[in-house]
């Protein structure tokens, strides 16, 4: 079967988006099982899947330059991490005035298990300058971007795409980069970045990497289109601030919004996540006004994976009921009422209220 036709087959169970780029939200059912199978998985990619030549180049400020194969990524220790990852334009639609950018729903969040050797290890290999301040990711994809350059003399016509992180960050082993080589599995697909990504936990998925190529110890901050240019807040009336660590949020998972439930007790549930710290609560409320009442939290199963939590509902009124989940996080973040409002419509974790109807 050729590469268009795997692509269109892996592609079909998802909610398109863009069709070029591709881009996709899970579906809602998606979100019920512990991990998103990879067909279910969303897609968020700013340029076509690019070819890539198989090999990982390591430099910049660094005493031992390399170039990494997948062989040889596979012959370092392996480590598997479950990983909710969340597109930082997930919600944008529900932002009023609409922001700039793509369509982005609520399902633009997913949890995969990722295979692959840890960023430290490799950048402990390279030795990084004493003078190193951060590291630069470049993928393969790159082409005409859609969004006009914020950055002085861009050349929109044929942009890459580079993120960056903090040097101390990268080299962390408590955080747990991976560089990742398979996907619940298997090895990555086309769409995931394949034949190796970035999977940074915690953080929006725009830090994650497809289609790495080269990763660079740079001796001074990385500028550019998806650094500092697109891919922060532009807040109407405060300082700017970079798309970083995802934000707490609570999602309803079942019921579906807009069915009809039998009346009696229904055990509500959901998912929630933060990049910010561990959720801690959830509250779910039934009336939209302030009834907030503790849900049920479901053993962690892991640091990097969606919170599962339930409450059980006196579902005994006949008619149109509203629900609505409110998560907080150890950091004490708590989610807000109405969505934080940017102009490229990014980090929209607002309470979400779904309608159901009982009989």
């Amino acid at each position: 079967m050729a590469v268009a036709d795997n692509l269109e087959q892996a592609r079909s169970a998802l909610r398109m988006i863009a069709e070029a780029p591709f881009n996709a939200e899970a579906p809602p059912e998606a979100l019920r099982g512990e991990i998103t199978p990879t067909e279910l998985h969303f897609v968020r990619s700013n340029f076509a899947v690019p070819a890539h030549d198989g090999t990982l180049e390591v430099g910049g400020a660094v005493e031992n330059p390399a170039t990494l194969t997948l062989d040889d990524l596979r012959a370092m220790p392996v480590v598997e991490l479950a990983v909710t990852l969340e597109c930082a334009g997930n919600g944008r639609l529900a932002m009023r005035p609409l922001p700039v950018g793509e369509p982005w729903g609520d399902y633009a969040v997913s949890t995969a298990r990722w295979k692959g050797a840890l960023l430290h290890e490799v950048l402990e290999r390279a030795r990084p300058a004493a003078d190193g301040v951060e590291v630069r990711f470049e993928g393969a994809d790159h082409g005409s971007y859609h969004l006009k350059p914020v950055i002085p003399e861009t050349d929109q016509s044929d942009l890459t795409f580079v993120r960056s992180l903090a040097l101390s960050h990268a080299i962390d082993p408590a955080a747990e980069i991976l560089i990742a080589y398979e996907m619940n599995g298997e090895p990555l697909s086309p769409d995931h970045g394949a034949p190796f990504r970035l999977i940074v936990p915690h953080w929006f998925a725009v830090a994650s990497v497809k289609w790495l190529r080269h990763i660079d110890v740079l001796t001074e901050p990385h500028v550019g289109e998806f650094q500092t240019g697109h891919y922060i807040y532009e807040w109407p009336d405060r300082p700017h601030e970079p798309v970083a660590l995802m934000r707490v949020r609570a999602r309803i998972t079942d019921p579906a919004p807009g069915t009809t439930i039998p009346a009696g007790t229904y055990t509500v549930r959901g998912k929630a996540w933060s990049g910010t710290g561990p959720v801690t609560q959830v509250d779910v409320s039934l009336t939209g006004e302030g009834d907030w009442h503790p849900a049920e939290l479901e053993p962690p199963n892991g640091p990097y994976h969606w919170q599962d939590w339930s409450f059980d509902w006196e579902a005994t009124t006949a008619g149109r009921s509203s629900l609505r989940a409110r998560a907080t996080d150890a950091a004490g973040n708590v989610q807000p009422e109405v969505p934080p409002w940017n102009r490229l419509g990014y980090g929209n974790n607002a309470v979400e209220v779904i309608y159901v109807d009982v009989r």
